[in-house]
């Protein structure tokens, strides 16, 4: 285990690779840890995106996370840290997004857009700007209006 501040030294170079990555003028596969701090990421973006960022949401996207690369409590956790910081790092959701469609196969963006929706639709609410950004994000994911509906169905169970 790193020391705190060795680790936050580590992140801070670790983001500046991965964000020089993807915004490469042509981004190159991602490598599977960088792959999920970038997807996690977009997740933590479409919880923040109505302005409150809430528990539930959170603890919605860490179980997203532990499920969908079989991680403990504490991995999911670290993951969502990291991922909370190069959110806000990240470049606006549009080039964010973009960088991601070159660096990531379809069925995972399509995955992501069904977690995306199990965000959006945690909090119990689908606020205006939720609903904008998902439309948005699934655009320049490059998945389809009615991918995005079965992801949305699946989502609500």
């Amino acid at each position: 285990m790193l020391e705190p501040a060795a680790q936050s030294a580590y992140s801070g170079d670790m983001f500046d690779r991965l964000l020089k990555s993807l915004l490469a003028p042509e981004p190159a596969p991602l490598p599977d840890t960088d792959a999920r701090v970038a997807l996690t990421a977009l997740l933590v973006r479409i919880a923040r995106s109505d302005g409150d960022y809430a528990e539930n949401e959170k603890d919605t996207i860490r179980r997203i996370v532990a499920q969908r690369y079989d991680l403990s409590d504490g991995a999911a956790s670290e993951l969502m840290g990291e991922a909370e910081t190069l959110e806000t790092e990240a470049p606006d959701t549009v080039r964010f997004t973009e960088a991601i469609k070159s660096a990531v196969p379809y069925m995972d963006r399509m995955s992501v857009i069904e977690a995306a929706w199990q965000v959006v639709l945690a909090d119990g609410d689908r606020a205006d700007e939720e609903d904008a950004l998902m439309r948005l994000i699934a655009k320049f994911l490059g998945v389809t209006d009615r991918d995005s509906h079965i992801a949305r169905k699946r989502a609500q169970g």
